[in-house]
């Protein structure tokens, strides 16, 4: 279509195709023939998410009026962030302009990933209650523009997500909404999996959640919210909306985590040893605020830094070439024909990552050389170090490199790890501070006590060995891939 329209103060010849509307001033001829380059703008479809005519209306009007034009509402990209942007096209002509608001709104309807009803969780308890008001400032205006329509769970205590999500009819939903922090995100995710199991009636290999997530930041800035910056780069509630209206999908691989043959959960991060013990002192101190909390509990952990003493085997992933340990200490052995390596020691920390697991406190990733859909996890193994080695280790993860260059530091691409702790290792709260730097004599435990894990920033114990696969793919989530997250915030602990 082409037609002409005021764009500001000034008429612009408008042309509209299927994937985008451009618009050039039009400049009268001059006398003497010189004229100067006419200003031309331009926004693709895949970027508008409304259409809206319109109209002068007298005070108290609620309808009808006079045709002014039409309203596109569009993306426009900061960086990572995305931003609302209003572009107004001005003709008086009700039937010119109800002709073209015609034809957009048939354009619009073409991107089929565009969610129409969706299912909304908010947890009112993310950071001072203010989930309920970003859902309401921020990402409902955003929802009616576009006209998405919404079934909302203000949910009122951890695990009321997951029961939701087992009982109700997900075929009536284009996808879900979270509104919270990293415990309401790992709920529905490892809900939104779980389901699609029991929906397929327990099958031995994981199948893909049927709907997409997004997730709408909503916690404090002590939260790492990895999940949400990994698909969103920022931490933005307005960003996170856009992608959700837009229809921007990014399909990601997560793990199954379990033990003793039992499946404990689905997710995309795990951490043995410093963070599972380092989340398991600040849960302690929930009375903190989230950033003192997690200053306290990582200072805390330094200084009772002891090492896991544990067997750990993992399965490469079929396109790594290179071998975590080496040729030394490695043990082959075929377990369904699947070749395991094994290595017996002790170590400060052991992490496995399906994802990047961007955050402002890590802008780089936890896990920079995994992608969010390679079909595998980087495995992170920090052996037994100084205390003031292992520091500076943590430390890297605030710059662009090197938190991997240590001797002490090893990584790999897997698609399976198996972690068995050899002996118990206990801790409490009530350690004396006066036992000096014991860090290689871990504290051995005759009973059989659960271990500390953080997975996905929730605090899951367990006391035997833990089986973690990759799943490529499993689920989608409203974002797409990035490298760098907006970093915002420091640690001032270490």
């Amino acid at each position: 279509m082409r037609g002409i329209f005021k764009v500001g103060k000034k008429s612009h010849d408008v042309l509209l195709t299927r994937t985008r509307l451009t618009w050039t001033a039009i400049i009268p001829e001059s006398p003497t023939g010189e004229g100067s380059v006419p200003q031309a703008g331009e926004v693709l479809l895949q970027d508008v998410f409304a259409v809206k005519v319109k109209r002068r209306r007298m005070a108290g009007q609620q309808s009808g009026g006079a045709v002014l034009g039409l309203a596109l509402f569009h993306s426009r990209r900061r960086g990572q962030r995305l931003e609302e942007d209003t572009l107004h096209l001005h003709n008086a002509s009700a039937e010119h302009t109800h002709s073209w608001y015609n034809t957009l709104k048939e354009l619009l309807t073409g991107f089929s990933t565009r969610p129409r009803y969706v299912k909304v969780f908010i947890n009112p308890s993310s950071h001072k209650k203010e989930a309920v008001h970003i859902y309401r400032d921020h990402v409902a205006p955003l929802f009616k523009m576009a006209d998405v329509r919404t079934d909302i769970t203000v949910t009122d205590r951890k695990g009321h997500a997951l029961s939701v999500m087992k009982e109700c009819k997900l075929d009536e939903y284009d996808g879900v909404v979270c509104v919270g922090g990293d415990g309401s995100v790992a709920e529905l995710c490892h809900a939104l999996v779980l389901r699609a199991q029991l929906d397929a009636d327990s099958p031995e290999n994981p199948v893909r959640a049927a709907l997409p997530l997004g997730i709408i930041p909503a916690a404090s800035t002590g939260s790492t919210d990895v999940v949400s910056c990994s698909v969103h780069g920022v931490r933005d509630p307005v960003t996170a909306a856009l992608h959700v209206v837009l229809g921007h999908l990014q399909q990601v691989d997560m793990c199954s985590f379990s033990s003793s043959g039992q499946l404990v959960r689905f997710g995309f991060s795990a951490m043995f040893g410093f963070g599972g013990r380092s989340l398991a002192r600040a849960e302690k101190k929930r009375w903190m605020s989230s950033s003192r909390r997690r200053e306290y509990a990582v200072v805390k952990t330094l200084a009772r830094l002891r090492p896991e003493d544990c067997q750990l085997s993992f399965l490469p992933a079929k396109s790594s070439e290179s071998s975590l340990f080496g040729q030394q200490g490695i043990e082959n052995r075929e377990i369904a024909e699947e070749s395991w390596m094994t290595n017996q020691g002790l170590y400060l920390s052991i992490s496995v990552m399906s994802i990047p697991c961007l955050s402002p406190h890590a802008p780089q990733g936890l896990a920079p050389n995994t992608s969010l859909d390679n079909g595998s996890a980087s495995l992170i193994a920090v052996g037994n170090a100084s205390r003031s080695e292992f520091i500076k280790h943590l430390k890297q993860y605030t710059s662009s490199s090197g938190q991997f260059s240590f001797p002490f530091v090893e990584t790999h691409s897997v698609s399976a790890v198996r972690i068995r702790p050899r002996s118990l290792i206990g801790w409490s709260e009530e350690e004396s501070e006066d036992e000096g730097d014991s860090k290689n004599t871990p504290i051995i435990q005759s009973e059989r006590a659960a271990l500390p894990w953080n997975i996905d920033g929730e605090l899951v114990e367990i006391a035997n060995e833990v089986l973690i696969r990759v799943h490529p793919r499993l689920i989608t989530l409203y974002g797409e891939e990035v490298n760098e997250a907006e970093s915002t915030v420091t640690c001032s602990c270490i």
